[in-house]
């Protein structure tokens, strides 16, 4: 299979899941997006190491790490090897010597994993094809500018169901243009059943 490898991006707050978080992961060399839904426990254990905070203890990814270092064991790649049900899953591919396991893993302990060991995380075409969303030429100047600006108001739209597939996609639009990602990808979907039952 095909694999992509991908970059930490941000993370921001979800905009339909109360205290959940959206971990967002962009494509190396292409201009797809992989949001994944996180817990607050889990966007906190990422936060700390993208903003190099150092707790008083270490935590259980720095203790994964310190173990990991004494006994000489190297996290060579993470793998976002799975999507089932909406729910991904990771492996982690380690190194000892000339010994080499990969071991299954939360989507979300792998990626806090790789921003330690400052290892490459990559995905399948198929995953990146079935829950990547793409953004637009330009889009990107303004998602800087937006930072986390939260979604525009939901509650004056129709609901999806109701909306022509040309609806769809404008609101499609909308959703990337206000990093509200987890929206986007229902939205996409909703388009996707229906360009399938068409």
């Amino acid at each position: 299979m095909e694999k992509v490898e991908l970059r930490f991006l941000r993370i921001t707050y979800s905009h339909t899941h109360a205290g959940a978080y959206a971990l967002i992961l962009s494509e190396a060399e292409g201009d797809r997006r992989l949001p994944i839904i996180i817990g607050g426990v889990e966007a906190q254990a990422i936060a700390i190491q993208v903003e190099n905070i150092k707790p008083a203890r270490p935590l259980t990814h720095d203790l994964f790490k310190n173990l990991s270092d004494s006994l000489d064991i190297s996290l060579k790649e993470v793998i976002i090897n799975d999507l089932v049900e909406g729910i991904f899953h990771a492996k982690l591919v380690l190194e000892q010597g000339p010994n080499e396991v990969g071991i299954d893993a939360r989507s979300s302990d792998a990626i806090a994993l790789a921003l330690r060991f400052d290892c490459p995380i990559f995905t399948y075409e198929f995953i990146l094809g079935a829950a990547g969303l793409k953004v637009e030429e330009g889009d990107e100047s303004e998602e800087e500018a937006q930072g986390d600006a939260p979604a525009g108001k939901r509650g004056d739209k129709k609901p999806a169901a109701t909306m022509t597939v040309e609806e769809l996609r404008e609101q499609l639009e909308e959703a990337l243009d206000a990093e509200d990602y987890e929206g986007a990808s229902k939205l996409r979907d909703e388009i996707k059943r229906r360009e399938q039952t068409n």
